[in-house]
């Protein structure tokens, strides 16, 4: 037969967890927070990210203006006549 006791010794967490089963409020306050974190950390990459994306969509719209303004531009110089939209 296992024995599935938790020693106290394992983690920092593990230690606040008591024999009986009981856990300290502390304790859960405490992965509370720090689930909190963890997440309020994600949620600020994952705004840092799409703001770095967006701006790079938004660069790359402006560049493939810019170069259909130039492919149009060359060829009028060229004397051909640009494709309608």
């Amino acid at each position: 037969m296992c024995d599935f006791n938790v020693k106290e010794e394992n983690t920092s967490e593990m230690s606040e967890i008591k024999t009986e089963g009981d856990v300290d409020p502390k304790a859960l306050d405490d992965m509370n927070q720090h689930i909190q974190n963890v997440l309020q950390q994600m949620r600020d990459k994952f705004q840092t990210m799409s703001e770095q994306i967006l701006t790079k969509i938004d660069d790359m719209g402006t560049r493939i203006d810019d170069l259909e303004k130039n492919i149009t531009d060359l060829m009028n110089h060229a004397g051909l006549e640009t494709p309608d939209k």
